[in-house]
């Protein structure tokens, strides 16, 4: 892994600064960039103490308290009990509800996040720049996380999503990356929000999940955490995140330089878990 340094934007603004990461494999797909996001959605939700555990763990005993309410269920209404037993069975049955309902929009929202990605980049198959920025709204962000990516030689076979060898490498050298770099080092009391958008042309068009912000800009107080993920012997200069026209020798990527790519905010905004210890906002 290296760092570079882009160009200065107009003069007043600072150098930015990217994290090379390379990935072991001639192209980076859809299915990559998706299980990639999701991984470090997750990872940011946890380390920014957003969530009590990994997201995955989350899921795990929400499925599983689902199944526990409704086996209670079966159980009360059909078993013969004394009143006593039944008292202990309606508790756990109010414990187990009480679980879900604080899990639930979570998940709902995850998994509408988890949709709209892979419908984004199904129809955008060579998406180069996505942001994450966890804070009040993006123009009020705590923290931001932007990746490029270069996409190398284009696939011709159809996506499935099935998670490969290449993500998983791809994602732990990313979650290594943010942590050697002190993500999730800052915390603070009270839940927060987790926002995604990705730059695609301005005639995508999947309302239920994502809106054009074309006007969007990002916080200029706020530093964000950078990085590119590159093919293997792949080299090639990536159009920035925040619209430094640069060369790109890729003939099957599209021309993101273009006035006709503008950001779009997915709809669907995760928000952390309200901790007994903090009150909520």
């Amino acid at each position: 892994m290296s760092i570079n340094r882009d160009a200065m934007e107009g003069g007043g603004r600072s150098e930015m600064e990217y994290t090379d990461i390379e990935a072991s494999a001639d192209s980076i797909d859809a299915s990559v960039m998706f299980h990639l996001l999701m991984d470090l959605l997750g990872f940011l939700l946890f380390m920014h103490q957003q969530i009590p555990s990994i997201l995955q763990d989350l899921s795990l005993e929400f499925d599983a308290m689902n199944t526990e309410y409704k086996e209670l269920e079966v159980v009360i209404a059909q078993t013969e009990m004394k009143a006593s037993q039944r008292r202990v069975q309606m508790g756990r049955k109010r414990e187990v509800k009480y679980v879900i309902k604080r899990l639930e929009k979570l998940m709902k929202t995850v998994a509408n996040t988890q949709t709209a990605l892979q419908l984004a980049f199904t129809e955008i198959p060579h998406v180069e720049s996505v942001i994450l920025v966890l804070g009040a709204s993006p123009v009020r962000p705590r923290h931001v996380y932007e990746l490029c990516f270069s996409h190398g030689k284009d696939g011709s076979e159809a996506c499935d999503f099935t998670k490969t060898r290449v993500a998983e490498v791809i994602s732990r050298k990313v979650i290594r990356t943010l942590i050697s770099k002190g993500a999730g080092s800052e915390s603070y009391a009270g839940p927060s929000k987790l926002f995604l958008l990705v730059k695609a042309p301005s005639s995508f068009n999947m309302p239920l999940h994502f809106l054009p912000k074309r006007d969007f800009r990002q916080n200029k107080k706020i530093v964000p955490m950078r990085l590119r993920i590159k093919c293997r012997n792949q080299d090639r200069t990536i159009h920035s995140l925040n619209g430094d026209a640069q060369p790109a020798n890729a003939s099957n990527t599209l021309d993101s330089t273009s006035d006709d790519y503008i950001w779009f905010q997915c709809r669907h905004v995760i928000k952390g878990l309200v901790s007994k210890s903090s009150p909520e906002e």
